[in-house]
């Protein structure tokens, strides 16, 4: 009998340890964790595992970005929820028009996720292309620790936010496609005969990134449908 406890007790030591007064990470108040930080060396580890995961059997750089979106976009779901969770009761409300979501997402998500606001927000100057809204990030964490080959330079690993944001904007019943595009180096190849002082901005940001938002044309009828009200 003796030897049965003892091989039960070794079992429990090597399985899942909880702490001496029971309570895991889900007990915690949603709220007192809301200026937690997690450590950029983790997080580089961590992200670099999910990299290295989603690049197994791709057949493209478009294969590679496209599974990074797909992980991300579960987040930005829970990350709304979340974020409203935190809200006052009485402004608990999912945003109602594009401009106030893409606020949402710039300040509070960023903010969240980052520990700032994002750069910059733009929508498209092409008439033809009112759908489409961008936002920029000068220097993305996820693309801080990564080191990517030669063969693969087109490959931008912020497809990951791009997917966060693409969650978010799904969850807010504003269906969305967002994709992540690299245009701190274009910037900098394309402006090298300028004048210094320009060149010099560009160069501050080389890793500088651009998320394309192109809504669904029911969301553009519908906010045509509430301008005209």
């Amino acid at each position: 009998m003796s030897n049965l406890q003892t091989s039960k007790g070794s079992k429990e030591q090597a399985g899942l340890r909880y702490p001496s007064n029971g309570k895991t990470i889900y007990h915690r108040p949603l709220n007192r964790t809301r200026t937690s930080e997690l450590s950029q060396a983790s997080f580089a580890y961590l992200f670099s595992e999910m990299v290295g995961y989603a690049s197994k059997r791709i057949e493209s750089i478009q294969d590679l970005e496209k599974r990074l979106n797909t992980q991300g976009h579960p987040i930005g779901l829970k990350l709304l929820d979340l974020l409203l969770h935190r809200e006052p009761t009485r402004s608990q409300l999912r945003p109602l028009n594009i401009i106030a979501l893409l606020h949402l997402i710039k300040q509070q998500v960023w903010t969240s996720l980052f520990g700032r606001a994002a750069d910059g927000l733009e929508k498209s100057s092409d008439p033809s292309k009112p759908d489409e809204y961008m936002i920029i990030d000068n220097e993305p964490l996820v693309n801080a620790y990564i080191s990517v080959p030669k063969d693969m330079s087109q490959l931008s690993c912020a497809a990951y936010v791009a997917g966060i944001v693409e969650g978010v904007c799904d969850g807010s019943a504003f269906p969305a496609r967002v994709t992540a595009h690299s245009v701190g180096k274009q910037q900098q190849g394309g402006e090298d005969g300028g004048a210094g002082g320009a060149d010099g901005g560009k160069e501050m940001w080389p890793g500088r990134t651009v998320f394309l938002v192109k809504f669904a044309p029911e969301v553009m009828e519908r906010e045509g449908f509430l301008g005209k009200g």
